[in-house]
């Protein structure tokens, strides 16, 4: 019966010719099975594989060759049983019994350290599969941290922006107001006879509100572009990189930054400066994932420079002259084949024995609270994944600069 399952196994692949193989297969295997020869039915397994992968089923396939290979283990096992105890005969006529009883216990010996690995790969699986658990788990929180991290730069910004946005509404409104009497006053002069319109005045008039539109139209802009950019923050990155004006975007975010802190803390008021590089142009980066890590330098500058000295713990954050004002710097310069992004702040600087772990997920100086750790880890990882750097430069008593670095081109 194995012998006609072969041929057939070798025969034309149809439907048909799979029956028969079966048929055959099964056959055999309640003939072997009688017998108890495990060799036959380990044979009749694996053309069980053979004809159930050619037609295919891969299920059955694959547990047929598992029975296969356990009783081929089976098979193995038993062929070295049989030789251990043909060798423990021709010890035992051999030698004495005291050397049959030293190799008898070598043999439980192993078959102890045997049960032992088998057992220990049974932990060592479990152990695998928590572990892979405990990885999906802490990936899953971790993303839910970053989502919440993004939402809460978001509340932070909201304030910048309604503040942002109110600038261009306002001359919108301005000018809108404008047009409307020029355009009155323009009603006016048409409805008069001919001898007594003051055509000079109409073309003047029809200026005016041709130059207020072009306002109208590009403060309309700027309101659109600060929605779209608020927008373009709170919804998840896309990843893709576009080319963005990287001044205009630190510039931005800058502005939004302090308008939202001055809106939270109507005592909050600090300098900022700026000098950007006209040369840069665009380059390519995602701008949600940079704004980020822009918004969050300068809300940790920002923080940074209103904390009193080091020097005097008391002293109050009003602190007196130019140099001890609260005040931030952000600057972009070319420099070969990168773009160099600094943002200093006049702080008490960060003490060098925490300097290295800034960029440690969880880690803050912030109080409770006021800080969950991940935004510089999170900003690390921004810039890693643009081909960039990001650096800290601190000195106690003067204050902190961070260089962003990234790809010109």
């Amino acid at each position: 019966l194995l012998f006609m399952a072969e041929l057939e196994l070798t025969a034309t692949d149809d439907k048909q010719t799979s029956i028969f193989a079966i048929d055959f297969l099964t056959n055999a295997m309640q003939l072997a099975t009688q017998t108890g020869s495990l060799d036959l039915i380990a044979k009749i397994h694996f053309g069980f594989y053979e004809k159930y992968k050619q037609l295919p089923n891969y299920s059955q396939a694959l547990e047929h060759l598992e029975k296969y290979m356990e009783l081929s283990r089976q098979i193995h096992t038993d062929a070295l049983n049989r030789q251990i105890q043909n060798l423990e005969i021709s010890h035992r006529v051999e030698k004495s019994r005291q050397e049959a009883e030293i190799y008898k216990l070598r043999n439980i010996e192993l078959a102890n350290l045997y049960q032992q690995s088998e057992k220990q790969k049974d932990e060592i699986a479990v152990q695998k599969l928590n572990v892979e658990n405990t990885l999906s788990d802490l990936k899953e929180a971790q993303e839910q941290l970053i989502q919440r991290e993004k939402m809460a730069s978001l509340g932070e910004l909201t304030a910048g922006i309604a503040h942002e946005i109110q600038n261009p509404l306002n001359f919108v409104n301005n000018f809108s107001d404008v047009n409307t009497e020029l355009i009155e006053e323009l009603k006016s002069q048409k409805s008069k006879v001919k001898n007594e319109r003051d055509e000079e005045l109409e073309n003047e008039i029809l200026n005016d509100i041709a130059e207020n539109e072009q306002k109208i139209n590009h403060h309309g802009k700027r309101a659109d572009a600060i929605v779209k950019g608020m927008l373009q923050h709170s919804r998840a990155s896309t990843g893709k990189k576009e080319l963005t004006d990287i001044n205009a975007l630190a510039d931005e975010y800058l502005r939004l930054s302090y308008h939202g802190l001055r809106a939270k803390d109507k005592e909050f008021n600090a300098n900022f400066i700026t000098h950007f590089d006209e040369s840069i142009g665009t380059i390519n980066v995602v701008p949600q994932d940079i704004g980020r890590v822009l918004l969050n330098l300068y809300n940790n500058a920002f923080y940074a420079a209103s904390l009193p000295s080091k020097a005097s713990p008391d002293e109050p954050v009003g602190r007196g002259g130019f140099k001890d004002n609260p005040t931030i710097w952000v600057s972009t310069k070319a420099e070969e084949d990168k773009v160099l992004i600094r943002v200093k702040d006049n702080g008490p600087g960060i003490p060098r024995n925490i300097v290295d772990k800034i960029f440690q997920p969880f880690f803050t100086t912030k109080p409770t609270g006021q800080g969950t750790g991940l935004g510089l880890s999170l900003s690390y990882d921004i810039i890693k994944a643009h081909g960039g750097d990001i650096k800290v430069n601190s000195k106690e008593g003067e204050g902190t600069q961070f260089i962003i670095q990234l790809p010109l081109t």
